[in-house]
């Protein structure tokens, strides 16, 4: 039966339910551990030093491959790899859920990333080749930051309720009937397809960056039991450092590169994509540091933990939902720094969290500062960076975005915690006592995060323009 016009429309955003769906997933797994990580570490033995790597093996494999599931997507067709990365997903789930040791999860949640690294830039060159620039995008982008940027906070709520009643390991096993799915689904409601253009494909350049922010976290890691003048320290900045530059070599002179870096000369895209980079630097620890007050200094228990985090997850729905509106009334630019201006002022004043505080009075309004400028900035900066970009560059535009959002926060991650590491040790060490001396880590990790955001804001200012367009005709996508 030939598919009308009007079927077309109504398929399209009943899609972008399904790939809003699987963006909040993807978004979600890289928190849904933080309030999971006090069991997973007794359960499994981990090291302190070891623990983060169960947010940073996720984070690290989805920044570093992302670039390769955009171009995949755009060379490959998108809805065939937004599927394999679906499948892809569900099975490191599944293997996640069954670990017996640090590093079969450590391993598992690598592989999750390199799924989330296929699914999410293939459903973001969907959306934005489906929906016409302009409000029409506008609107499908608001209701797509809505409820991935609601994944972040919502993650820990679920990783809390699923943790208290049915054991850590289900924040894993959870994804599997999800993905598999929408896996399903999809080609009811997806038409295939992919740029004109049929290129090559740089594996190397993929392998080469991901393997050289492994190594930078890493070392940023070890620096707390090695120092930062240490000759391993230093050797392995230099390593990073020499990946890093290969990869940007290999990228100048690859026939077919992974990133055409002449995309970076659009300032609006350069600067969307550093400011993404900023914004995960300064938010994607928040939630591993508000676990762990919770938990260890307030006595919170997993699920106490995991419902504290709804008024966060509700305001960013919210404020995510109304930023496209925003956005038409006053522009890209001025949302944007209005949000990380927002996200600034609450990581100051979860900066000033005690030790013998309360949730009223400690978390509880930072959360909705915090979560109100968080769903203004991503949708703001997705917007930017995908504005004014090629059909044919759809899937590298949404990768580099979702690779800076990713690898800012792992790096922020490593950063932060390391700060907050030594500054609890020299506490401890000082006759502090132990709640004493994480709050005294964790002031100098919110400080520092604040600060970032606002580095955020102030490049947005100076970088941005996105010059506002008229509502188009509705343009059916071809099946």
């Amino acid at each position: 039966m030939p598919v009308t016009s009007s079927s077309l429309r109504e398929r399209r955003w009943l899609a972008l339910v399904l790939l809003s769906a699987a963006q909040f997933v993807v978004v979600l797994d890289a928190s849904i551990v933080n309030v999971a990580l006090p069991s997973i570490q007794r359960a499994l033995d981990f090291s302190a030093s070891n623990l983060q790597w169960v947010v940073n093996a996720y984070t690290l494999t989805f920044g570093g491959f992302l670039l390769l599931g955009g171009r995949a997507a755009d060379l490959f067709g998108r809805r065939r790899v937004f599927i394999g990365g679906l499948v892809l997903f569900s099975l490191a789930s599944l293997a996640g859920g069954l670990a017996q040791s640090e590093g079969w999860l450590i391993a598992a949640r690598a592989v999750q990333g390199l799924g989330a690294a296929i699914v999410s830039p293939a459903a973001l060159s969907i959306v934005t080749t489906t929906f016409a620039e302009g409000a029409e995008r506008n609107r499908a982008l608001g209701v797509w930051g809505a409820v991935a940027g609601a994944g972040g906070a919502a993650g820990v709520l679920l990783g809390g309720v699923l943790t208290d009643s049915l054991g850590w390991e289900w924040v894993l096993f959870v994804n599997v009937p999800i993905g598999l799915a929408a896996a399903a689904v999809t080609p009811l409601l997806i038409t295939e397809s992919r740029a004109t253009e049929r290129q090559g494909f740089d594996v190397l350049g993929a392998v080469t960056v991901t393997a050289g922010l492994a190594l930078l976290i890493y070392t940023v890691v070890g620096t707390t039991d090695h120092g930062w003048g240490s000759a391993r320290t230093l050797g392995g900045f230099a390593a990073a450092l020499a990946l890093v530059s290969a990869f940007l070599v290999r990228e100048v002179t690859a026939r077919h590169p992974l990133v055409r870096l002449g995309i970076l000369r659009a300032r609006t895209l350069a600067s969307a994509n550093v400011v993404g980079l900023l914004t995960g630097g300064s938010l994607f620890a928040m939630f591993f540091f508000i676990s762990l007050y919770l938990q260890r200094v307030l006595g919170y228990s997993p699920l106490q933990a995991g419902f504290a985090y709804l008024p966060l997850a509700v305001t960013i729905f919210l404020s995510a939902g109304g930023a496209s509106a925003l956005v038409e009334r006053a522009g890209v630019r001025p949302t944007l720094v209005a949000g990380l201006g927002l996200v600034a002022v609450g990581l100051v004043l979860f900066a000033q969290v005690d030790a013998g505080g309360s949730f009223l009075g400690d978390v509880l309004v930072p959360s909705l500062v915090v979560a109100a400028g968080l769903g203004f900035a991503f949708v703001s900066q997705t917007l930017a960076a995908t504005s004014g970009v090629a059909a044919g560059e759809a899937g590298l535009a949404s990768g580099l975005i979702n690779t800076a959002q990713q690898v800012g926060g792992a790096l922020g991650l490593a950063v932060l915690s390391t700060l907050a590491t030594t500054r609890t040790d020299d506490a401890a060490a000082a006759g502090a006592s132990p709640p004493a001396a994480l709050v005294e880590g964790f002031h100098v990790a919110f400080t520092v995060g604040a600060g970032i955001a606002a580095a955020g804001a102030l490049l947005a200012l100076a970088g941005v323009r996105v010059a506002r367009t008229p509502a188009p005709e509705p343009v059916p996508v071809a099946a």
